[in-house]
């Protein structure tokens, strides 16, 4: 149950990082929806590994292959299955950690409350997985395209170099999707520097979603924020979230409020959601994503039986997890909107049914 997520637009992912295959179910997606499998490729090239240098060198083509809920190119409104095969998996680089924990990663965790781990690059835990949430969010991002929410991202701060400058159209043609083009080749040159040393940079996001309408959001203890916060501390190495302004707390109240006239808000400090409802303004949101765990320096740290040893690791790694993790941002929010707008839907269904059959 823990490998599922959402109420009504559902999904649950399975598979490892070095397994045959990993994949996704995802339910409740209504019938009759144009089913785009050229923009579900697109979505899953953008996160792709081994497309340049800022990613790991991991060689996955990542071509889904739908197996139910789609016919003649319409959504049956039955689970949509999708699989993507692992093709470059070499285990092989993890032997010599098969009984050590590496720093900053699951290992140590896992360990101890399972008793076991998969010890190929993190198993469950690894950041493969989240090409099959993707491919979900890609699903949500068809439907939501039918109420015009558009959803945004860029990078807007790598290794303490902050852009406060944000064109999400540039980041769109940017290789690590960088907010613009000023600081774009500053945060190549940390990237490589960091690559050359074999360590690794973290990184900011900004998420922008558009045109929501007023009230998704189920209080009080499925609001939207607190949701969309779930959703997104989940994808790994994401260590903060901030909803709205990410300097309110430095504001006194007169500057933080949003005052409204006849024609809406004045300003958006509280990031479009309001007591966990959504207030019809842009909900913006910054992500804050530390440093790949993978690098390869030695480093100390204990096997599974308590000997203190010396880590060095080998295989491929992204020197900043923060780019493809952009990818990975998106999808989740675009599944969280979706389902609380599904879940509106619904309570609206509930009412009428009730006025009519009193």
């Amino acid at each position: 149950m823990f490998n599922s997520f959402g109420e009504i637009f559902r999904f649950t992912t399975f598979g490892e990082s070095h397994g045959k295959a990993i994949g996704v179910v995802v339910d409740g997606v209504p019938a009759g929806v144009d089913f785009d499998e050229e923009f579900l490729i697109s979505e899953l090239q953008r996160r792709k590994p081994g497309k340049n240098r800022f990613a790991t060198q991991r060689k996955e083509d990542d071509v889904p292959e739908i197996l139910s809920g789609v016919f003649e190119g319409k959504t049956t409104g039955t689970p949509i299955s999708i699989i993507i095969f692992n093709k470059d998996q070499k285990s092989k680089d993890y032997s010599n950690v098969k009984d050590v924990f590496r720093p900053g990663h699951a290992d140590f965790t896992y360990w101890h409350k399972y008793g076991i781990r998969d010890y190929r690059g993190g198993g469950r835990s690894s950041a493969r997985e989240t090409a099959a949430r993707v491919a979900a969010g890609a699903i949500a991002k068809m439907v939501l395209r039918e109420f015009d929410i558009k959803i945004k991202s860029a990078v807007v701060e790598i290794g303490g170099i902050r852009s406060e400058e944000v064109d999400f159209e540039y980041s769109k043609t940017s290789l690590i999707f960088a907010a613009n083009e000023k600081v774009e080749k500053k945060w190549i040159e940390l990237i490589d520097k960091a690559r050359e040393e074999h360590n690794s940079l973290g990184g900011v996001v900004k998420l922008k979603i558009e045109n929501l309408p007023i009230g998704l959001g189920e209080p009080i203890y499925y609001k939207l924020d607190n949701v969309l916060a779930s959703a997104i501390l989940s994808i790994n190495a994401v260590k903060g979230i901030y909803i709205g302004n990410p300097i309110a707390h430095k504001l006194t109240g007169v500057e933080n409020n949003d005052e409204i006239n006849k024609d809406g808000f004045l300003s958006n400090n509280a990031g479009g959601v309001l007591g966990g409802i959504s207030n019809g303004e842009d909900v913006e949101v910054e992500i804050y994503f530390k440093p790949t765990p993978s690098i390869f320096k030695p480093q100390k740290s204990i096997d599974i039986y308590g000997n203190e040893v010396e880590v060095n690791l080998k295989g491929r790694h992204d020197p900043i997890v923060a780019i493809r993790g952009l990818v990975v941002v998106e999808a989740m929010a675009a599944c969280v909107v979706l389902d609380m707008m599904l879940l509106n839907m619904t309570r609206r269904l509930e009412y009428i049914k009730k006025i009519y059959l009193r």
